[in-house]
């Protein structure tokens, strides 16, 4: 608390003074972008941080995308056809050509989907797409999906950046993506000079008039908050993403618009199931109890957050009510009861790992440090930089885990992806066949009622008996804008995928 509270008073004393309109940045119509952190690497298919998202967005599509409102809408598909519950036939954009030049044809969406489903890929999107049976060519612009069963979530799946279609023969050769972006979408790698800044171009051959509206996207490495604030004051910098404390500093500024808006993201305390003590789930259970996820939305982002489950609120239907999870209430009595019975009647001491490049993550680990002691639990927290954490989440390296999950649009996502025993980020260790049992029903389950109740028995299931993860908060979202930047409207479903159209007055 008292490292939080110097942070704003330190950021408030660096922007005195300073609070007169916003210059107009450059002439140039290039978008400048503050972002606090640089990619772990561009491959759409391997990389799931969001710094990295952040930049391939840009430069990759899929078949599909999804409107503001969570629409399936026309991307590289100009249309499709559902043939069966299983077989499905998509009309491909003529004239479409990837950043190096070569039309992009049928045999780029066979290579792509097999090498998401080629094991030796390690691909983040493998378990969205191991319905599909195989990727039949029908002509240069025709080609047929075959599933091995009906799936309910094929169509969100293929409209998420992760299913990006991608060139053969550059992955050919330089082995993968993780240095190099040659995509089909509005803007174009120029220059990355790492830690620093990376540079996109417009797509001056890309299929839609009239966009980009932009000559280009820089994105400027600024680590520190207080340097992104005062780079928006300045005039530096057109946009950047804020933190809740930011936004009370920033309202009223002259010349800055404040845009919030909600997404599929949540917090969350997670555990390697596979050791002691956590490979217990009562000892998880215990946990949950000790954790008052109220205080922690109150404290770490300023009551501008809510508290979730595994499926966050903005799914909405799909959403179980926080009120069906009896260990959200506050109640570090029954948590040591509850460590009594699993054999820690002494208390219990862990190390909670995270990562020093987001400051929230580093103030729910000191909050529940400090809450947990209700308990008789003792924390030790250990920081580390983001590419160590990235590694350690992966491998499983850790104990335990503060870190941001991003549900996606469908519970399938929320709990097959994260949950299921072969779910690609399944990174806990965590198995049940019970809860595989259900998850794979659902994705299978065309009718929506029956559906609801599989998914929602799903996550009573996670939540009340098995406790892999402890859902914290549902933080929302903040970009503070300079005027001059027109046409920037983030949903849930759309937010950074929106920059092909923001235009500077």
């Amino acid at each position: 608390m008292k490292l939080k509270i110097f942070l704003v008073f330190t950021l408030i004393f660096l922007l005195i003074g300073s609070v007169g309109i916003v210059e107009q940045v450059n002439a140039e119509n290039i978008l400048e972008v503050a972002k606090h952190m640089e990619a772990e690497g561009f491959d759409p298919h391997k990389v799931p941080a969001h710094s990295s998202i952040q930049l391939y967005m840009q430069v990759y599509e899929g078949l599909v995308s999804t409107s503001n409102e969570g629409d399936i809408v026309p991307q590289l598909a100009e249309s499709w056809e559902i043939i069966d519950d299983t077989t499905y036939l998509f009309n491909l954009r003529e004239g479409v050509l990837f950043h190096n030049g070569r039309e992009m044809v049928a045999e780029d969406i066979k290579f792509s989907f097999e090498r998401i489903l080629d094991p030796e890929t390690a691909s983040i999107a493998k378990s969205n797409f191991e319905m599909v049976e195989s990727v039949e060519i029908v002509d240069d612009y025709t080609v047929i999906f075959h599933l091995e069963n009906a799936y309910a979530d094929f169509f969100i799946n293929l409209a998420h950046v992760y299913s990006a279609i991608v060139p053969r023969e550059v992955i050919e050769e330089h082995g993968d993506l993780m240095n190099h972006m040659v995509g089909t979408g509005p803007f174009k790698l120029d220059t990355w000079n790492p830690d620093n800044y990376t540079l996109l171009v417009k797509n001056e051959d890309y299929y839609i008039d009239g966009q980009p509206a932009v000559d280009g996207i820089r994105y400027s490495i600024m680590t520190d908050e207080s340097s992104r604030m005062a780079a928006l004051r300045s005039g530096t910098v057109h946009m950047t993403s804020i933190s809740p404390e930011a936004v009370q500093i920033l309202e009223g500024t002259s010349g800055l618009d404040l845009v919030e808006y909600s997404n599929f993201d949540y917090t969350y305390l997670a555990f390697n199931v596979t050791e002691e003590p956590f490979d217990n789930p009562l000892v998880r259970e215990a946990m949950s109890y000790a954790i008052d996820r109220e205080l922690l939305a109150e404290i770490v982002f300023d009551g501008m957050a809510g508290v979730t489950g595994p499926v966050p609120p903005a799914q909405q239907i799909w959403a179980a009510d926080i009120s069906e999870f009896p260990s959200y209430q506050y109640d570090p009595n029954k948590a040591q009861e509850l460590l009594a019975e699993a054999g820690y009647e002494d208390g219990l001491k862990f190390e909670i790992t995270t990562s020093t490049a987001y400051d929230y993550m580093v103030d729910t680990a000191v909050i529940l440090q400090e809450i947990l002691q209700a308990a008789n639990v003792e924390v030790e927290i250990k920081l580390i930089e983001w590419g160590t954490y990235i590694d350690t989440w992966v491998n499983r390296t850790h104990q335990s885990l503060i870190g941001l999950n991003g549900a996606g649009r469908t519970p399938d996502r929320a709990l097959y992806f994260f949950f299921h025993s072969t779910g690609a980020a399944n990174v806990w260790g965590f198995s049940d066949s019970k809860f595989d049992t259900i998850v794979e029903a659902a994705r299978v389950e065309i009718d929506q009622e029956n559906r609801q109740e599989l998914y929602h028995e799903a996550q009573l299931r996670l939540v009340n008996e098995l406790a892999p993860n402890l859902f914290l908060n549902t933080p929302s979202q903040f970009y503070a804008v300079n005027e001059v930047v027109s046409n920037f409207n983030p949903t849930p479903y759309q937010a950074e995928g929106q920059f092909k159209l923001i235009s500077l007055e």
